[in-house]
């Protein structure tokens, strides 16, 4: 029986869904000061459906974004409290390690937007200095382009948890990073560092299923989260998630489909991006079980 890890879905769409609030380009982040309950409540939604891992809600908490909003003061409280709200909703509602976040600094499916590798390298310091306690491992997701991923996996690892780098992928064409980046460079430029396991994540489930052959050629444990937007073209650098719109054939089941697909052809790892909910994380949990796959988690303290 194949051991299979199941994590949680997208936080921030569900978030959107879920708040009295309008979505602004700190959206994430602002929702853990003004509603912290549907943060915790989220994860443990996820938990609840069969996530076995969930990462903390920080994703635009990064100072950059923080900066530009004019909010740097909130980056630590905004870690800390990332962290507690994760680490209670594992307290009441079950077993489920805790993923630190190191997501892209400038935002989303944008490669160009890049400062030096060492000023890239002293910010993801900053961020896993805040996190390292208090997590399981770290996974450094969105990763659009090899510098970005390779500044990410650097400070996590140094950390001495286990670094899961995650790379997003052009939505269509031959499977490339955002970059236009190979997976196979993307994977070389991080030469030694120890990476537990590569993903592939926040892009449409089929260039995942185009991409993941490739991966898993590249061997060790491999795994993928896809998004459910039909497109990603119309979010711009400091934009909100509002102005990008949900695919409508995209169920629970239907994505269950894509998922278990990625197993069938040797992913290792499973979950949701964005657009993707807790409804969507137990339909995947049903089909695996139903195939006979064991859903396991990662040791954690």
């Amino acid at each position: 029986m194949k051991n299979v890890i199941l994590t949680d879905g997208g936080m921030g769409q569900e978030l959107v869904r879920r708040s009295r609030s309008e979505p602004t380009p700190l959206w994430s982040a602002r929702v853990l000061i003004d509603e912290p309950d549907l943060v915790r409540g989220l994860h443990a939604e996820f938990i609840r459906a069969g996530a076995r891992v969930i990462t903390i809600n920080t994703y635009s908490a990064t100072p950059e974004r923080l900066a530009r909003e004019g909010a740097e003061d909130l980056f630590k409280p905004l870690q800390k409290l990332g962290i507690e709200l994760a680490r209670q909703a594992r307290d009441e509602a079950g077993d489920a390690a805790i993923a630190g976040c190191l997501s892209p600094l400038f935002g989303s499916y944008a490669p160009a937007l890049t400062i030096s590798y060492q000023d890239t390298l002293d910010i993801y310091r900053r961020i896993v200095a805040e996190q390292a306690d208090g997590v399981d491992l770290f996974l450094c997701e969105t990763m659009a382009s090899s510098e970005e991923a390779r500044a990410a996996v650097t400070a996590a690892s140094e950390s001495g948890k286990p670094v899961w780098v995650s790379w997003t992928l052009a939505d269509h064409g031959t499977p490339r990073l955002r970059s236009g980046e190979t997976i196979a460079s993307a994977t070389d430029a991080l030469g030694n560092l120890p990476v537990a396991a590569r993903l592939l994540n926040c892009c449409r489930p089929e260039a995942i299923a185009a991409a993941l052959p490739e991966l898993i050629e590249l061997g060790g444990p491999v795994g993928a989260y896809a998004n459910g937007f039909t497109s990603t073209e119309a979010l711009k650098h400091g934009g909100t998630v509002d102005v990008l719109h949900a695919r409508h054939d995209l169920g629970p089941d239907a994505y269950a489909d894509q998922a278990v697909g990625w197993v069938e052809a040797g992913a290792d790892i499973v979950g949701g991006c964005c657009e993707v909910g807790p409804a969507h994380i137990a339909a995947l949990r049903d089909r695996l079980q139903q195939g006979g796959y064991a859903i396991s988690g990662v040791s954690h303290a």
